[in-house]
């Protein structure tokens, strides 16, 4: 992470720790502090402190509701990883593999309930716009992982579609995120708005380049099976656009891979990537990519506070698009 944001990591991080979860019983919260401890980047509420900074300097004294979106963003995780059965969550065992489905199932719903008492900490005059934001985003979040799993059995999602599912699933809580530091600090509503939008584009720059990494990561640094999307059949961008531009030979190769009930993963990764390379399709991504996180610097533009204060959003953004896990 970038050296600026040292003092919000270490403050999300000292407050990830003092969370009461050594409760009975231990089932229950065992795996709420195992989820936490696995890391991650701590994106969403380091968004929410920055976004607040831009406005005000006390960043500690909201570090309760910027927590609740961490806490939100884990419980999805939790649930999200049942769905799609995967066997590893940032390098190590996802909490129903080491536990069992029922106990991830249970201790995400914990986690869900502690972020919303996290969030009513808010300030008495913006709690309501808080929550109303929050439960806005948290049923976007459901529609889009819904979209996701629907798409698993559908053979005519769109790029149009995929990409209004990740604007959804992802893209929203990032946006929310930052929309949260500027209704804390009591911001107008244009700020909030070009927050939320400098957050949404953002975001779905942020999926399309973990799609890119999913296939064309290094396995040591994403922490995540590199090709689980193309052995799991998963509707990613970059397997809708290369359907949608195939000829009939490398259609028919796509097709017999997804329909191969019994394969070698490793020759199905090395097999598709392959068409993916053909098609240019890397180079297709980036450019997307590209154009979203233009997108996101140009509502940051639009923002009134002063051009120092922007600066580590500006960063964040660059360290993301940047990123190689």
């Amino acid at each position: 992470m970038i050296k600026e944001f040292e003092t919000y990591t270490r403050l999300i991080n000292k407050a990830i720790e003092d969370l009461p979860l050594e409760q009975s019983p231990k089932e229950l919260y065992q795996p709420i502090r195992y989820i936490l401890s696995l890391g991650g980047k701590r994106l969403r509420p380091l968004l929410t402190l920055m976004a607040y900074g831009l406005f005000r300097e006390d960043h500690a004294s909201v570090i309760k509701p910027a927590l609740a979106v961490e806490l939100f963003h884990n419980f999805t995780l939790m649930h999200d990883d049942i769905m799609d059965q995967a066997p590893l969550r940032r390098g190590q065992l996802t909490v129903h593999e080491k536990w069992n489905s029922n106990i991830a199932l249970l201790s995400g719903d914990i986690m869900m309930v502690q972020a919303y008492q996290l969030l009513a900490s808010a300030p008495n005059g913006q709690l309501k716009s808080c929550l109303d934001a929050f439960n806005r985003c948290a049923a976007l979040v459901c529609e889009g992982q819904q979209l996701d799993m629907n798409f698993e059995q559908a053979s005519d999602v769109t790029v149009e579609g995929y990409l209004d599912m990740i604007r959804k699933k992802t893209a929203t809580l990032l946006g929310f995120s930052l929309e949260l530091g500027a209704l804390l600090a009591g911001a107008d509503a244009n700020s909030q708005a070009s927050l939320r939008d400098f957050g949404l584009n953002v975001g779905l720059g942020f999926q399309l380049k973990d799609d890119l990494l999913d296939v064309y990561g290094e396995q040591a640094k994403f922490g995540k099976q590199v090709g689980g999307d193309i052995i799991a059949n998963k509707k990613t961008y970059l397997l809708i656009k290369s359907l949608d531009q195939a000829s009939a030979e490398q259609k028919e190769r796509l097709d017999r891979w997804l329909q191969a009930e019994s394969f070698d993963a490793e020759e199905k990764v090395k097999e598709v990537t392959a068409i993916y390379d053909q098609l240019n399709i890397r180079e297709t991504t980036e450019n997307l990519v590209g154009q979203y996180f233009d997108r996101g610097y140009k509502a940051l533009e639009q923002l009134s506070a002063p051009e120092k204060n922007k600066k580590p959003l500006k960063l964040f953004a660059d360290y993301l698009i940047n990123r190689d896990h």
